[in-house]
């Protein structure tokens, strides 16, 4: 059977082959990517002040005790240790969704009498998210991400 093989079958062989892999990568390897959209509409202008986000992740990540957060069935609680005292008590947060922007969730919200407050399960879809947490604290920016998980 192989003796009859010679440098032009060989040629043959390995022009489709490789015809056969390119037609497996245009018609069929596209069908399993999950879509990722844009972080944002604004990439370029954001871009220019992401260094104010950087100065306030790291002020974040000096704390020495950090909000921590609680998911049950009803929602999602976060809670502020008595140490931080934001401006004005008032605090920016969003749940973002990398797949799918119609899903974030992005809200100024009030702490209440124990330092806390609670994001209700009914605005939450199943999936991972990152919860972004945004406050002043003598007139210093904080962030801290958090990898959050909805099930």
């Amino acid at each position: 059977m192989f003796k009859k093989f010679n440098w032009g079958h060989g040629i043959a062989l390995a022009l489709g082959s490789f015809i056969a892999f390119i037609l497996f990568m245009i018609l069929i390897f596209p069908n399993g990517q999950q879509g990722a959209e844009l972080v944002t509409d604004h990439y370029y202008s954001e871009e220019l002040q992401y260094q104010d986000v950087i100065n306030a992740k790291k002020n974040g990540d000096l704390l020495t005790e950090k909000p921590v957060y609680l998911q049950n069935t009803e929602g999602i609680k976060i809670t502020f240790p008595a140490s931080i005292i934001l401006d004005q008590s008032k605090l920016n947060f969003e749940l973002f969704r990398t797949n799918d922007a119609n899903l974030d969730v992005k809200k100024e919200v009030t702490l209440d009498a124990q330092k806390s407050f609670f994001i209700p399960a009914k605005v939450i879809s199943k999936g991972g998210y990152t919860l972004k947490l945004k406050w002043k604290s003598d007139k210093k920016p904080y962030q801290l991400d958090y990898d959050v998980q909805w099930k």
